[in-house]
């Protein structure tokens, strides 16, 4: 599949593939094999960023032969006016324990880091006996905020991506790949 179906309504001309289901099934396998030999005999508590990580995180636990748990959460910015830094509230919280647990960040992306450095300070007050961050897609180029990222799928510039869990305005989610979406032309305006 090279590209997605667009609706005539749709912003986009096109969608198209960045990252193949093929190689995703092949890096989530290796990541899983990682993960697996450095939380072996842990129980790691793995806890999903919703919506985007979701996706990753069910190929992810497939792909690992150790006992686990896991558990969501979902972080949002706070508009702010003027806005000298980014804010964030967590909209879902998580309904496990973290005291003295082993708990990894499961992201679909990982871009300015402000949701990640939100929620890795959240976590943190609670006391797991260690944190970390396992990403599919690590957004360098965008990263405003530093964030340690201890676990990488595949490093990507600053493409807007959607498939695999990431989404456009909650469209094509669904996608098996991870896709680049081209927007449709602006007409040209008459001169005269």
């Amino acid at each position: 599949m090279s590209e997605a179906v667009v609706t005539a309504s749709s912003p986009y001309a096109r969608v198209d593939v960045l990252i193949s289901e093929e190689q995703i099934a092949q890096r989530v396998r290796e990541m899983g094999a990682q993960v697996s030999a450095d939380y072996a005999g842990k129980r790691p508590l793995l806890i999903a960023v919703l919506k985007g990580g979701s996706v990753f995180l069910s190929d992810l636990i497939r792909r690992m032969d150790i006992e686990l748990e896991i558990d969501f959460c979902r972080s949002h910015p706070t508009a702010m006016r003027p806005r000298p830094r980014a804010r964030c509230t967590c909209v879902h919280d998580l309904r496990a324990n973290l005291e003295g647990r082993h708990v990894i960040l499961v992201e679909g992306v990982v871009d300015t880091g402000h949701s990640v450095r939100f929620l890795l300070d959240l976590l943190s007050q609670r006391n797991p006996a260690s944190l970390k961050v396992c990403t599919l897609l690590d957004k360098v180029p965008c990263r405003r905020v530093p964030v340690p990222v201890d676990y990488v799928g595949f490093p990507i510039g600053d493409e807007f991506v959607i498939g695999y869990g990431m989404d456009a305005a909650e469209n094509l989610r669904q996608l098996p790949y991870v896709g680049v979406a081209v927007p449709n032309a602006k007409p040209v305006e008459s001169t005269k």
